[in-house]
């Protein structure tokens, strides 16, 4: 890890932390070069006077100065503004992620669909340890909430879909995740043992959102890096990163952490996959390879059979057609997965073709 800036820059600053604003630092970097971003903006809370609990005791509010706009119409400019350098860094398929609370989040939505990207979902962080309302005049604030958006409608945005579903016990991932605040050994401490950042977000947050919308080697950008969650995190999973951050406070507290994070083994960066994130492979390769002849008999459970023929059809009783035709026609069915359906015979033992289809997606994957 090291720190440095980003003016002039020709390649990528990989693994670094970039001191500076935010968007003049982006405007260093090379166009379409990040595959995700993930942004934790100020959130503009427009905190008037000081919050105490009720044995008198000050509330540690989020009043610094990078918090602080003459008003909206400048925070909407700061935010349109880093919004544009954003999605010019990002790859055509890239996708960013945006987080903030009641305060600001409807403005950035809008401003990400003015700028041309395509929001695919907003998440609500419901946090099982929320701060209470100590003044007893509005509802506990217990939720943030964070928009995902491609860089523009009908971008092959990266999902790990199954991957996301084992996470969450083998259920499709909603859009609402219950994560609690960070506290105790995993809030980050400054030189005098205070808490470094205000609002410092989870490593289990940034652990679902990169694990569900990237893939090993990817580049993931931070422009509001503060304490290096999102490069503590991504190293860990074995992704590429860049921070930006002006406070050098910050850059002091996230360096030594990154120093200190260790990434997993390959092995344990693999995820779970869908058959449809999988290279396409149609039957008639494996005939032109030779892994099946024409004339080659395939069956299915009860032994019924259908012949191969060179242009990857199968010919069976009364019916020609794909493997998953045939395979339809002899069942009644509206539909049938021909690749688990028919079997080929080996040494006497039979053998799902689909075996031949994932020999084919292997070779393919140790091609360079």
């Amino acid at each position: 890890m090291t720190t440095g800036t980003a003016k002039g820059a020709a390649t990528l600053p990989l693994d670094t932390i970039l001191a500076g604003d935010c968007i003049e630092t982006m405007r260093g970097l090379p166009e379409a070069s990040v595959d995700l971003i993930f942004a934790d903006p100020p959130y503009n809370l427009q905190l008037k006077g000081d919050l105490h609990r009720p044995d008198n005791s000050k509330v540690d509010a989020v009043d610094d100065a990078w918090d602080r706009f003459d008003g909206f119409a400048s925070y909407d400019r700061f935010t349109r503004a880093w919004l544009a350098e954003a999605r010019r860094l990002l790859k055509p398929h890239g996708a960013i992620w945006v987080i903030g609370s009641y305060h600001n989040i409807f403005r950035v939505g809008a401003a990400l669909q003015d700028a041309g990207y395509w929001l695919l979902n907003d998440v609500i962080w419901r946090k099982s340890n929320p701060m209470p309302n100590f003044r007893g005049k509005r509802l506990t604030n217990a939720h943030e909430t964070l928009i995902w958006a491609s860089k523009s409608e009908g971008a092959k945005y990266t999902f790990n879909y199954e991957a996301l579903k084992a996470l969450n016990e083998g259920v499709q991932m909603r859009s609402d995740w219950t994560i609690p605040l960070c506290t105790g050994h995993e809030r980050v401490k400054d030189d005098h043992g205070d808490k470094a950042h205000p609002t410092q977000k989870p490593e289990a947050l940034l652990h679902r959102v990169l694990v569900g919308t990237t893939n090993p080697g990817d580049v993931v950008l931070d422009p509001f890096f503060g304490t290096g969650t999102t490069g503590a995190v991504a190293k860990m999973l074995g992704r590429r990163w860049i921070g930006i951050e002006r406070e050098e406070s910050y850059r002091r507290v996230a360096g030594r952490r990154l120093e200190r994070v260790r990434p997993l083994d390959r092995a344990a960066l693999e995820v779970s996959t869908s058959k449809r994130a999988e290279p396409r492979v149609a039957f008639g390769v494996l005939v032109e390879r030779g892994l099946l002849r024409p004339g080659e008999v395939l069956v299915n459970a009860r032994g019924k059979a259908a012949k191969v023929r060179a242009d990857g059809t199968l010919v069976g009783a009364d019916v020609t057609g794909s493997i998953h035709q045939v395979g339809a026609a002899y069942e009644q069915a509206p539909s049938c997965n021909g690749w688990t359906y028919w079997h080929f015979r080996r040494e006497g033992q039979l053998i799902p073709i689909d075996v031949l289809r994932q020999q084919v997606r292997d070779e393919m994957g140790d091609m360079p």
